[in-house]
Parts: structure tokens; C-alpha cells; sequence
């Protein structure tokens, strides 16, 4: 049996298991520590969302499957391709996802995909089913662990290397986490979701509670914990983004606003359309999602291409699990373009970019901000140029403010065939500064209901200017007597619309033939959960309507007066709507966004706090520990970044002058970061150079020494697999030396030498090796690029050498007189410049 242990802040939780018929004793077990509480953990079930089926080439990759791959651009006249999102007018801004971290929370990541190898990121990986830092799958005959592959491939398959696919994000860096293939429990969920939240940037799932039409469930208190833990100070406190599939439920008539994780205001929820913008059959409807992308439709409808198992491409991916990743990747372009976008900054960014276009839907309605909004898509197909030209012009939208009307507490009787109608007058919480919304973001129903067959219900929420949100339909399967216990129902379809007014909730009940009528339902209770600002975001800054501007004293920072009635001029771009005593910064009766005070103690206005300062409270801006560049707080561990001649140690966040032990220096980020668990000292995150004490150094890695053939599993010697004479772990990938018959070849044991390697003899450690051929070649037979055996397309071989597929130029015996030109350039060494190697062929590559 699991149970699980917090200590203290998350996430220090701490697994332990009992004996089957044991007691546990806390006080003999961890003497001295304050356990603030103890759960038993409980397997939960978990469902990847994608489902099981009942041209014209391009100028811009030379990937086989680029010209397939419909929904990045629009050339395949076979095809009526009706619209695209633009991923390509956002490359052809310079935008690729570098620099940009994403993970895939799955069932694993083939670390070693020809398509995924360049761009994998071991720091964004783990494997939480097996408690170790290797995420490659589990195999088997069905190849059922495909899909966090498939997810990957969409985000950052390399671009231009011949093999398979285009990533949306192609430069980005890919990981991922292997924890779909086990007991997913709220402690696997919590420990994949705060994975190394200050490296990585984005965090992609397509997976999710039972789809089945009847399950009502969500993250519990640790997963909920990391959420909130993520958002507040992942990406040095701009948030983690958290992305997710909306669900395949459409079938079973289910509704994601029953999903706790596609409802939660922490996540994007994606849904999906298919290439011809109709409603796919899996789609399920809901008010939380936000924004769309492609995937698979009907069985004529193309599908998604992308990386798959064993080193393969699939042209098969299918689902809302293909459409979050492919949102991931988009996002990922937006953060390339400008990488202090917070995680509210990004979803307010595809609020205002994506569109309706081509999207079938009935129930598109314009809000009374202006924006379309749908059940089915949200805000509509998301479109990637928008939103990286919207990212380069952004400034921060304000603080956000979280505002709970809690309504009447009247328990109402819910009778068959009837509406029960609550309405209730918010204030927006205008007596409360700090929480006072205006300009609404999210907007959450909290409630309790009881009822004999919860099925039957549907809510519906209609805002104070008249929007109205389906908060949750009738659910044919769903027969529970349970009801709903503080569930929350989530809507984004308010954005930007006035919160004050009146909320009006509606309850019908539409009885089927299959429940209890002699026990009606109630509305025990419910409240409104109002999230946004008081300032709004998009306004332009200097048409604000002008006001009497009364002179008031300052509450703080008394300054002599300028003159209020003589000015009347523009203000400052940073000044509020308030007013001003004069033009620049510094005469801002308030500030837009930020202040910090200069030397003499004048309060100036700005947009962002500067370089050494952090948004402490109420706009102001802050100093900075003396040796941080950018900061969360003002102590030594709040460092974001360090000024000149310091790193960042990622584990502390402090700014230090050398890495200690146990770190190393990632001279890309100036970023002191953690050697894996075994490493005293190391190089890269997996390259130790010394071990901690009782472990030794096997090739790259520290285990505790085994007789030659095992390896340490933690408790004991293990045998290596078969092909493995020494290893570092079990698997075929953790082989150090290769067994007789073996040879190495990128970090695996092979029979014999894949094409483009060769068999190489000469190794320090006597063990033979597959090495990889010289680029010129397509095969070959030993080093350099005078042993092809098989050339490129183009390319001729010519004695061992791959030499552009036209005549040579010296094929003439008069060519080799003495004197001639060819063998002047020979003899001068010259036939290592290309032109003259070409020019020469035949007498460069003469022996003699």
C-alpha cells in the first residue's frame, strides 16, 4: 500500500510503502520531523486522448512528409485546404521555438528518435513510473506506449534532416516524463507536473479521466498543489504553462466541464477540428475551453503526422491528443518572441488572436467584448504568426485580482422537468481593493447539488451583460445518486466583459425513465468565483476620457505641486487614467503599471520594473539582493538572474561566483545547475568526471561496482541485458561496453553496423564500435571521405570518394601531363578545397 507524507511546504512529500499486514509508526519512522498530514495514495485511472478507429512539394524541408502535412500550410491542390494557423508566417518572422523548453507528460519519449534526438532535453525528463532520469517507453508487441512520442514529434521534430516530420516548434527543446505507464496516483501526478519547473517552460498533456460520459473527477490536493505551485513560480515567477487535451468523450455524450483538469483555470484547454473545419465525432463540448488546433476527423479526413515508435514516422495521430501538443508547439513560438510572457500574458494573447475562420459550429456567439466565442472551439483556431506579433508588443496585464460572491445559502428543491433560477447582484468586490475584478478572466461556479441521477442535470450561466455559458449538458451514462460536492465549473466565454451585475445560474432537470422520482433534487449551495483586474488590460493608453483632475495627497512620497490646473498637456504613456501634473513619468498622479523611487526619492512611473528590481506590492518596484540582475523578492534565494561574474544556482536560486559541487556550469544561461543524483562532480547532467563515496565510474556514469555483466538496481546486482558486458542500468540503451558479437553504436549494442556507420577496430577499451561515417558519405567502410561504398543522390563514387555526378573535368589523359593544372593543384595539397576537388576529381583521388 502507497501512502504519501507532507512535510512542511510542497513539494517536499515523501512515498512510502507499509507491509501488506504491517503497522506504521511515524514516530520510530521519522523521529523529529513535522508531518503536517498523511494520505493513502489511490491508483487513479488515466486515459490518453487519442482514439482507436472503429501534392505539390514544398520549397522550405526536405523531410519526406512535409508536403503531407496539411495543416502547416496550404499546398496540396488534392485537398480543399480552407485555412491554416500561420505556423509558417511565424518561422518566416524568425520564430522556432529556441530557447523554449517543453515536456511531454505521457507514457514516454523515444530520447533516441532520429527526429528527436538533436532537440531532447534530459533536464526536461524523467521517468516517474520507473523512479529513474531515462523516459524512453516500455515495448511490446502492440506498441501501446506510442503516444508520448507522437506528442513530441508534433512540438519539436527536427526540420531539414531527411527523415520524417516538421515540428511546430523545431528548434525547441523536447523532454519528457514517463508516467502514464504505471499506477497513476495524486503523487505521480503531482511530481510530473513540477518537474524542474525554473527549466522548463511548457508542460503538455493528452490524457485525462475516463472519457465514458459518467466519471466526474479532477486533480486532488497534490496535483492541485503542483498547479498552483507552477503558476506561481514556475519560469521565475511567470508561471508555468500548462497545456491539455479537452477529451474524446463526444461518443459517449460526455462534457469536459466534468474533467477537473480541462476545467481548471491553470490550464489551455485545446480542442480539436478536422481539416475541413466540421465537428469531429470524439469532441466533446464545454464552456473551459479555450482555443483549437487540427487533428483527425471522419475516416476520410487526414490525420496528423508525426514521430512514432521504434524510430518511425505515422501519418495516423489522432484526437485532442494530437491538438495539444501542436497548441504547445504554437506557444512555444509566442515565447521565442518574447520569453516574459506570463502565463496569464499568453492566455490573453490567444483570446485575441485565434478566430472562427472556417469552424462549423451553431453556437457561435460574439461576447459583449467582442470576442466569438464556441462550446465546441473556444476562440477559435489558433493562429501562430498573431500571436508571435502580438508577443513582441505585449506588456504585462495587471495583477490579477480573484474575487468569491458568496451567493444565498437557501437550499432550493430541484423538481423534474423544471428550472431552478438563482440570481445574484455581484459587486466585483469594489469595497476590497486587492480584489476587486472590473475586467473578467475566468469565472468559476463553485456548487453543491444533490440528485438521484446526476445525468439528467444541465447548469447554464448567464453574465451581467447577457452572455450565457453552458456550464454542463445531460450525460446519458451518467446514472450517479451522488450529485456535485463543491465541483467547479469553469467559463472562459466572459473574457474581458464587466463583472459587476447580475449572475443569473439556471439548473434544469430533464428526467430520464431510469431514476427515482420520488426524491427530487437540491441546490444546496453555490458561489461565484470572479477572476481578473481592475485595470483594463488592452486599452489604449492615451484615449483614456479626461477626467477633473482634483489634486488629493499622496499617500506616500509627498511631492511639491506642479501646477495641476496650468498643465494641460498629454500625459506619460505610464500615467493611469487618473491624470497627471505634467508630461513626463515622473508627474503621474498614478501609475499605469510600476514605480520605483530614484535617488532623490521621486516616484517614475514605468512599464516593467528595471533590470534589479521586482514588483513588490500595490506597483511599486523593489531593489534586488545586491548580486541579482532580475529577482521574485528582495533575499539572496530570490534570484531570477545574476549580474556580470555570477551564476545562478538553480537549486537556491542564489547568485554565486563558482558552482559547487554536485553543479555545473550551463555556460548557455550562465545557470549553475545540479549533476544527476550520483555525480560529485560533472560536466553535463549525465557526464560525471567523479562519483560520491562507495560509487564508481562507469564510462559516464556513477553506480555501485558490480562484477562485470550486472548493474545496481538499488537493492542488488542485476544482470545487464544480453548484449550488454558492462552497463549502467537495465535496458538495451544503458549498455557501457558490448558483449562479443556486439557493437556499440550511439549508446546502443547492435549485431552489425546500421548504413551510415562503421565497423571500428581501433578502441582504447578493446571493445569494437559502430562510428558514423563522414558526412560526404551515404556508407562506407572506414574513417574519412575516402572509403564511401554508397554516395548521396547527385554524387558518383569514385575511388572511395563521392564526387558531384558530373564528368570530371581532368577525365582526359592530357589532363595528367606533368605541369598540367590538375596535378599542380595536387601537388600543392590543394585537392581539400572543394571546387578543386571537383574540378580535379579524378587526380585528386589517383593514389600517388
Amino acid at each position: 500500500m502507497s501512502w504519501t507524507m507532507v512535510m512542511g511546504n510542497f513539494p517536499r512529500f515523501h512515498t512510502f510503502l507499509d507491509n501488506l499486514h504491517g503497522t506504521l509508526t511515524l514516530t520510530k519512522c521519522f523521529p523529529g520531523w513535522q508531518v503536517e498530514w498523511i494520505q493513502q495514495q489511490v491508483v487513479k485511472r488515466r486515459i490518453k486522448r487519442d482514439y482507436k478507429p472503429g501534392g505539390t512539394q514544398s520549397a522550405y524541408f526536405n523531410d519526406p512528409k512535409w508536403p503531407s502535412m496539411w495543416y502547416m500550410h496550404c499546398s496540396d491542390n488534392t485537398h480543399h485546404c480552407q485555412s491554416d494557423m500561420n505556423i509558417v508566417g511565424a518561422w518566416k518572422r524568425g520564430y522556432t521555438g529556441k530557447n523554449v523548453v517543453v515536456t511531454i507528460l505521457d507514457d514516454g519519449i523515444e530520447r533516441n528518435h532520429p527526429d528527436l534526438m538533436q532537440n531532447y532535453d534530459s533536464q526536461a525528463s524523467f521517468d516517474v513510473n520507473g523512479n529513474d532520469f531515462d523516459p524512453m517507453p516500455r515495448y511490446d508487441a502492440s506498441n501501446e506506449n506510442k503516444h508520448g512520442t507522437r506528442c513530441a514529434g508534433e512540438v519539436a521534430a527536427t526540420a531539414n534532416n531527411s527523415h520524417c516530420t516538421v515540428g511546430i516548434a523545431f528548434n525547441a527543446k523536447i523532454g519528457g516524463v514517463r508516467m502514464l505507464d504505471g499506477d497513476v496516483t495524486d503523487m505521480v501526478e503531482a511530481k510530473s507536473l513540477s518537474l524542474n519547473p525554473q527549466h522548463i517552460h511548457i508542460y503538455s498533456a493528452s490524457w485525462g479521466p475516463d472519457d465514458d460520459g459518467k466519471t466526474v473527477d479532477g486533480p486532488a490536493s497534490l496535483a492541485r498543489q503542483a498547479f498552483e505551485n507552477g503558476i506561481r513560480m514556475g519560469r521565475r515567477g511567470l508561471g508555468s504553462v500548462f497545456v491539455w487535451a479537452s477529451g474524446n468523450g463526444g461518443r459517449s455524450r460526455d462534457h469536459c466541464s466534468c474533467d477537473g483538469y480541462t476545467n481548471s483555470i491553470y490550464t489551455i484547454s485545446i480542442s480539436s477540428t478536422a481539416e475541413s473545419g466540421k465537428k469531429p465525432w470524439y469532441l466533446e463540448e464545454c464552456a473551459s475551453t479555450l482555443a483549437t488546433t487540427y487533428s483527425s476527423g471522419e475516416s476520410y479526413d487526414r490525420k496528423i503526422i508525426t514521430t512514432d515508435l521504434r524510430q518511425r514516422c505515422t501519418d495516423s495521430h489522432t484526437g485532442t491528443s494530437a491538438s495539444a501538443p501542436m497548441a504547445a508547439g504554437i506557444i512555444a513560438l509566442a515565447l521565442e518572441a518574447n520569453p516574459f510572457l506570463t502565463w496569464r500574458d499568453i492566455q490573453h494573447i490567444i483570446v485575441r488572436t485565434s478566430r472562427a475562420g472556417h469552424l462549423n459550429a451553431n453556437d457561435w456567439k460574439t461576447n459583449a467584448a467582442g470576442y466569438k466565442v464556441s462550446h465546441l472551439y473556444g476562440f477559435g483556431l489558433m493562429d501562430a504568426e498573431a500571436m508571435v506579433i502580438e508577443a513582441e508588443k505585449w506588456t504585462t496585464v495587471p495583477p490579477q485580482h480573484v474575487c468569491v460572491e458568496n451567493t444565498d445559502r437557501q437550499i432550493k428543491t430541484i423538481r423534474p422537468d423544471s428550472v431552478v433560477r438563482s440570481i445574484y447582484k455581484a459587486t466585483g468586490c469594489s469595497d476590497n481593493p486587492n480584489h476587486h475584478v472590473i475586467y473578467l478572466e475566468h469565472v468559476v461556479v463553485r456548487i453543491t447539488i444533490t440528485h438521484p441521477r446526476r445525468g439528467d442535470l444541465a447548469i447554464y450561466l448567464t453574465s451581467p451583460s447577457g452572455t450565457r455559458s453552458q456550464l454542463l449538458a445531460n450525460r446519458l451514462f451518467d446514472h450517479s445518486m451522488e450529485g456535485f460536492k463543491n465541483w467547479e465549473f469553469m467559463t472562459t466565454h466572459c473574457w474581458s466583459e464587466k463583472a459587476a451585475g447580475d449572475w443569473i445560474l439556471e439548473i434544469c432537470d430533464t428526467p430520464s425513465q431510469l431514476r427515482n422520482f420520488k426524491t427530487p433534487g437540491k441546490l444546496k449551495e453555490w458561489s461565484l468565483v470572479l477572476y481578473g483586474t481592475s485595470i483594463q488590460p488592452y486599452s489604449p493608453r492615451n484615449d483614456f476620457p479626461k477626467v477633473e483632475r482634483v489634486r488629493s495627497s499622496p499617500v506616500e512620497d509627498p511631492t511639491e505641486d506642479y501646477g495641476t490646473d496650468d498643465y494641460s498637456g498629454p500625459c506619460n504613456a505610464e500615467c493611469s487614467k487618473v491624470g497627471c501634473d505634467g508630461p513626463g513619468p515622473d508627474h503621474c498622479t498614478d501609475c499605469l503599471h510600476y514605480y520605483y523611487k530614484s535617488k532623490n526619492n521621486t516616484r517614475i512611473c514605468v512599464s516593467t520594473c528595471p533590470p534589479g528590481h521586482y514588483n513588490a506590492d500595490k506597483k511599486r518596484c523593489k531593489k534586488c539582493s545586491p548580486n541579482c540582475e532580475t529577482c521574485v523578492g528582495g533575499h539572496s534565494d530570490q534570484c531570477m538572474t545574476c549580474k556580470s561574474g555570477y551564476y545562478l544556482n538553480e537549486v537556491t536560486n542564489s547568485c554565486i561566483t563558482n558552482c559547487p559541487d554536485g553543479f555545473y556550469l550551463d555556460k548557455n544561461k550562465i545557470v549553475c545547475r545540479k549533476c544527476s543524483e550520483n555525480c560529485k562532480t560533472c560536466v553535463e547532467f549525465q557526464i560525471c568526471t567523479e562519483c560520491k563515496h562507495g560509487l564508481s565510474l562507469h564510462g559516464t556514469k556513477c553506480a555501485i561496482r558490480c562484477e562485470d555483466g550486472k548493474y545496481h538496481n538499488g537493492r542488488e546486482c542485476e544482470p545487464c541485458h544480453r548484449s550488454c558486458a558492462t552497463c549502467a542500468g537495465g535496458g538495451v540503451d544503458a549498455c557501457i561496453n558490448c558483449t562479443q558479437g556486439y557493437f556499440m553504436e550511439d549508446g546502443r549494442c547492435v549485431q552489425s553496423c546500421s548504413t551510415g556507420y562503421y565497423l571500428d577496430h581501433s578502441t582504447e577499451s578493446g571493445y569494437k564500435s559502430c562510428k558514423r561515417c563522414d558526412a560526404s558519405c551515404l556508407d562506407c567502410s572506414g574513417q574519412g571521405d575516402r572509403n564511401c561504398t554508397i554516395c548521396p543522390s547527385g554524387y558518383n563514387l569514385d575511388s572511395g570518394v563521392c564526387v558531384v555526378g558530373t564528368v570530371c573535368k581532368d577525365a582526359t589523359e592530357e589532363s595528367w601531363a606533368e605541369g598540367g593544372f590538375c596535378m599542380l593543384v595536387k601537388k600543392n595539397n590543394l585537392c581539400q578545397r572543394k571546387v578543386l576537388q571537383q574540378l580535379c576529381c579524378r587526380t585528386c583521388t589517383h593514389k600517388g
